[in-house]
């Protein structure tokens, strides 16, 4: 089978005309840990010293927001990152958010989400947590959430960048190497494939 990518070199390529707007679509993979990792400890302070819902409980509502976005991250890279528009304008914008990383896949600068899309995405989870969960549980599950998001991201960098020896890791970047070079309908779970063996989206090759 042929592989799917155009260049393994570590260049950034240009993707809008505009020098301000291209600015903005690059980030250093430290950017999201020195933005959210102060959210998610306030927001456990929140769950267990304003809400007062208690250390177990955080924890257990905290990994079910973990839980939560690595569904949310397959969903969202497997339906929309993968949809296949046919108009012209869809088909540059789906490049513009997803296809240039199957181009580029070594580009160091568009290997996490910008803080022009993670901030407004999280402003929006956050409030959608609110009216399903309540005011009392959101933080925690809200920190949670997030925490799933900084793996992602993470992990996202370091599986194209760094060279493992620990087996579980060295599993999680085999399976998204595959997803890249062999076959890019399988293997959307990045951060982990749980929800590839739940969904049959891995092979078992």
């Amino acid at each position: 089978m042929s592989k799917h990518f155009v260049s393994n070199n570590k260049e950034s390529v240009r993707m809008f005309k505009s020098d301000f707007i291209e600015m903005f679509s690059k980030v250093h993979w430290s950017v999201p840990l020195i933005i959210y990792i102060p959210v998610i400890t306030y927001f456990i302070y929140k769950s267990i010293a304003v809400e007062n819902i208690g250390i177990i409980l955080t924890v257990l509502l905290f990994a079910f927001g973990v839980l939560g976005w690595s569904f949310t991250e397959y969903v969202l890279h497997r339906f929309v990152f993968h949809y296949h528009p046919k108009t012209e304008f869809g088909k540059r914008l789906h490049w513009t958010f997803h296809g240039v990383h199957h181009d580029y896949p070594q580009d160091m600068y568009r290997l996490v989400m910008p803080p022009s899309i993670s901030i407004p995405l999280a402003f929006l989870f956050y409030f959608i947590f609110i009216i399903l969960f309540g005011p009392a549980f959101t933080p925690a599950i809200f920190a949670g959430l997030v925490a799933g998001y900084l793996a992602y991201d993470t992990v996202h960098y370091a599986v194209h960048h760094f060279a493992f020896r620990n087996k579980v890791l060295l599993n999680i970047k085999k399976h998204h190497m595959k997803h890249h070079y062999i076959e890019p309908d399988e293997g959307f779970g990045v951060s982990s494939p749980l929800w590839d063996y739940v969904f049959r989206t891995k092979s078992v090759k």
